[in-house]
């Protein structure tokens, strides 16, 4: 099934292409203004921490543990208690992370030192601390926004809550560019302007929030946000909360384990790191969650036999492992073989130089390593948390966290330092290690599945045309790329980027893939 054909994950999709461009248009708009400075490492570092408790709490756990049982009292009538549900774990989110956004402005100065031990310089320390104080409150806010996702989900209204964060962007973009024109190109300077944009993240976590609630209200008519867990649908929620909270938690951990190696490779390595990371999650942002989004209301709401579940969710995995494959292979392969052009047209400008372009390349390779099996890893953990099982995800994320700590501190610290390499290589291979523990992760999660529904994957022919495909088109756009006189970079771009994506959806569809097809069909009956 093409993604086109998928109306749920097509909005979902457009939805989070939308935010993402967005986010874009600020890390260039960042670029502009903090390039790969103390400033950037420093805020970098900040919005990661308190991001710690929204990723958390927020949409990934509320995905895997609130919708399966929400959407399956709608789709059995039970609407009245689908309602108190919502507002029970919504009282409980909303207490929870308000308590603990408070802990963490307080706990400020030893999490820096726990979370980022190599920012020891006794001014970049002080600025990372001040930022998480200003930012932490945002927490609460992002977390409801999360609840107010999986409500929406639920009723498969998409696209509101994956274009909401386009404010919050908005809100980040407008406080660099007022704080931008205010303040000089200096130390002093950029200090500030990190400070301001730190206070307009506060502002967009409120905008995120607020666009959303007036249509959650209306869905659920009689919403009380009280605290409850006498319900067997919330205890059940809870039930299922707690390992999915500790799976997600796992996650987190091993971006943070990351972010402790990164500190140690400098402010700047620790910024080109983030630069890299933006891009990288772009493809599973823009696909795997997009179709996992739709994919897991509908997976938990199939009712039937044992035999006929089984069926249904083997088809879906299918289906959806086609769609991810078709987007994300040539991602992987324009990362590889264009980093240069896709980080020079989103972020070279002002403080950003050439230098900086070329450590963005190194650090992006390294992430491609494990960027399709994230990304189909991420369609596996529905499937489970559909079927009510979060334990299964939890024992393999766990297997990956330990993996990546041990195989990125060797190689980007002791091996580095011993083989007399810089700190941009120690940062690719740091991102190169956490790809390789992904395809360990994903290999697990897939027989696992295939144990419980039986065997399911993408025909091998079909992943070796997408690979040709790809890397015939990148071999093109690399030449294309050497051709090109000097000019700018956004034009560079739109030419060598522009035509990778044309060859490579038309020799798709010359194969007869289904989602070139459905692609081709879509505009020809858009001109029309």
């Amino acid at each position: 099934m093409a993604l086109g054909k998928s109306p749920a994950a097509l909005v979902v999709a457009i939805g989070i292409f939308l935010s993402r461009i967005a986010g874009l248009v600020r890390d260039r708009v960042f670029a502009y203004y903090l390039g790969n400075s103390v400033a950037a490492g420093a805020f970098r570092a900040a919005l990661r921490i308190p991001n710690f408790l929204q990723n958390l709490f927020g949409e990934g756990v509320l995905s895997a543990s609130f919708i399966p049982v929400y959407a399956r009292l709608r789709a059995e009538g039970q609407d009245k208690e689908a309602v108190h549900l919502a507002g029970a774990i919504g009282a409980l989110l909303g207490c929870s992370v308000t308590l603990l956004a408070g802990i963490g402005i307080l706990a400020a100065p030893w999490i820096i030192d726990v979370l980022a031990p190599g920012f020891d310089a006794p001014a970049v320390r002080d600025l990372t601390v001040h930022l998480v104080q200003i930012m932490f409150p945002g927490v609460a806010l992002l977390v409801m926004s999360a609840w107010c996702l999986g409500v929406l989900n639920s009723h498969r209204h998409f696209l509101l809550s994956y274009i909401a964060p386009v404010l919050w962007n908005a809100a980040i973009i407008c406080a660099l560019l007022w704080s931008g024109s205010r303040n000089p190109m200096t130390d002093v300077g950029q200090t500030d302007i990190a400070i301001d944009v730190a206070w307009g993240t506060i502002v967009g976590c409120a905008l995120q929030f607020l666009v959303q609630l007036p249509l959650v209200l209306r869905l659920t008519r009689g919403l009380r946000l009280v605290p409850s867990s006498k319900s067997s649908a919330v205890r059940t929620v809870l039930r299922n909360f707690l390992p999915v909270l500790t799976s997600r938690g796992v996650v987190q951990i091993s971006a943070y384990i990351d972010g402790v190696i990164a500190s140690f490779l400098g402010p700047a390595v620790y910024a080109a790191m983030a630069y890299a990371q933006t891009l990288y999650l772009l493809p599973i942002s823009l696909f795997g969650m997009s179709i996992s989004a739709a994919e897991l209301p509908a997976m938990s709401s199939v009712i039937g036999s044992e035999e006929v579940v089984k069926e249904q969710l083997r088809k879906k995995l299918v289906s959806g492992l086609k769609r991810v494959s078709f987007f994300v292979v040539p991602s992987v392969v324009a990362m590889a073989l264009l980093g240069d052009v896709v980080i020079a047209t989103v972020y070279q400008t002002g403080q950003f130089k050439h230098a900086d372009v070329m450590s963005g390349w190194l650090i992006l390779a390294g992430s491609t390593i494990g960027l399709l099996a994230s990304t189909q890893g991420r369609l596996c953990s529905t499937a489970f948390y559909a079927m009510r099982d979060s334990r299964t995800p939890l024992y393999f994320a766990c297997i990956r966290v330990l993996l990546t700590a041990v195989t990125g501190y060797l190689l980007a610290l002791p091996v580095r330092s011993a083989l007399g390499l810089s700190s941009t290589i120690g940062a690719a291979f740091l991102t190169g290690s956490a790809g390789l523990a992904g395809w360990v992760e994903f290999l697990m999660l897939r027989r696992a599945l295939s144990k419980k529904i039986g065997a399911f994957a993408v025909a091998t022919t079909l992943q070796i045309q997408l690979w040709a495909a790809a890397t015939f088109s990148g071999t093109v756009g690399f030449a294309l790329k050497l051709a090109l006189p000097e000019m700018y970079p956004i034009l560079t771009g739109l030419i060598v980027l522009g035509v990778y994506g044309l060859l490579y959806l038309g020799v798709t569809t010359a194969f007869g893939f289904g989602e070139g097809l459905a692609i081709r069909k879509a505009l020809m009956r858009h001109r029309r």
